[in-house]
């Protein structure tokens, strides 16, 4: 039961990362971020994706709003960011306030600078393998973790277990692609005898929100598992009053499987550093736009 080290692997990422970032100066990439609210997670997100972003050598701007925004102020701003050359790429923190339809404030970030791969319109590069397409960056750490541990995909059986636009749509839609050429299910609430399709799983994708929803019986044998929950569970023993744990029951399932990621140190540090590489590919998108296109 090996376990796929997501911290080591995120560290290879940035290096590269820096690497080419230095190799780009003077221009260096930006990344504008957006928070509305002052939702902890998100304040601690955003401060380690701008911790990183510096660590890489790039540069990062960060403009807060009170949940009482409007959206004619908020689109105001992005209209501002995606019209600043300086700025290569732009995320907006999810989540929203309600009155704020995370869809439509998305789909107002250029195409070319939304770095998240939210957008309707880097969804639908996705679907059509075109070069310039952004991919959302927890699903492209899946298929890195999958390629850089040695994995072959090729012709095996992934199944994803969850339909979300941030994390199962776009992973299935990664693993069919060419180059990956898994053949894929995607499982989701309403798939029945469930466990009986995880256990035909050569890869198994967990990425339902359910603390421990997969379990032992649901996997087979020298599957390997990508676990991309992170959910809080109460543990009276930490200070914290909580510990972390995903959708998949480790102890259970990591003696079955032949490659499992932990929660936490597996799926996510490879999010914020896919971030890193989609900023610096926007970046380079401005200086160079890509010059193959399936379109043309």
């Amino acid at each position: 039961m090996p376990l796929i080290d997501g911290n080591a692997i995120a560290q290879q990422v940035l290096q590269e990362v820096k690497t080419r970032v230095a190799a780009i100066a003077p221009v260096v990439p930006h990344v504008a971020f957006v928070r509305v609210g002052e939702d902890p997670a998100s304040v601690s997100y955003v401060n380690k994706k701008q911790k990183t972003a510096a660590e890489v050598g790039m540069k990062s701007s960060l403009q807060l709003f009170p949940e009482t925004v409007t959206r004619e102020e908020l689109f105001a701003h992005l209209d501002a960011l995606n019209a600043d050359p300086s700025v290569h790429g732009i995320l907006v923190q999810a989540p929203l306030p309600k009155h704020l339809p995370e869809t439509d404030v998305f789909n107002r970030i250029a195409p070319g600078k939304d770095v998240d791969g939210f957008t309707t319109a880097n969804i639908g590069k996705l679907v059509q393998e075109l070069p310039e397409a952004f991919a959302a960056c927890t699903p492209a750490g899946v298929i890195e973790l999958l390629h850089r541990s040695g994995v072959k995909t090729a012709g095996k059986h992934a199944v994803v277990v969850g339909r979300s636009l941030i994390v199962g749509k776009p992973a299935s839609l990664l693993l069919v692609a060419k180059g990956t050429d898994a053949t894929v299910t995607v499982c989701h609430s309403r798939t029945a005898d469930l466990g009986e399709i995880t256990r035909q799983a050569d890869i198994l994708v967990a990425a339902i929100g359910k603390p421990r929803f997969i379990t032992g019986d649901m996997v087979k044998e020298g599957a390997v598992v990508i676990d991309v929950g992170i959910n809080r569970i109460p543990d009276a023993s930490r200070k914290t009053g909580y510990r972390l744990v995903g959708d998949v029951d480790f102890d259970a399932v990591a003696p079955k499987a032949s490659l499992i990621t932990p929660v936490p140190g597996g799926v996510g540090p490879m999010t914020v550093a896919m971030l890193m590489k989609n900023t610096l590919r926007a970046c380079e998108h401005a200086i160079r736009p890509p010059s193959v296109s399936f379109a043309s």
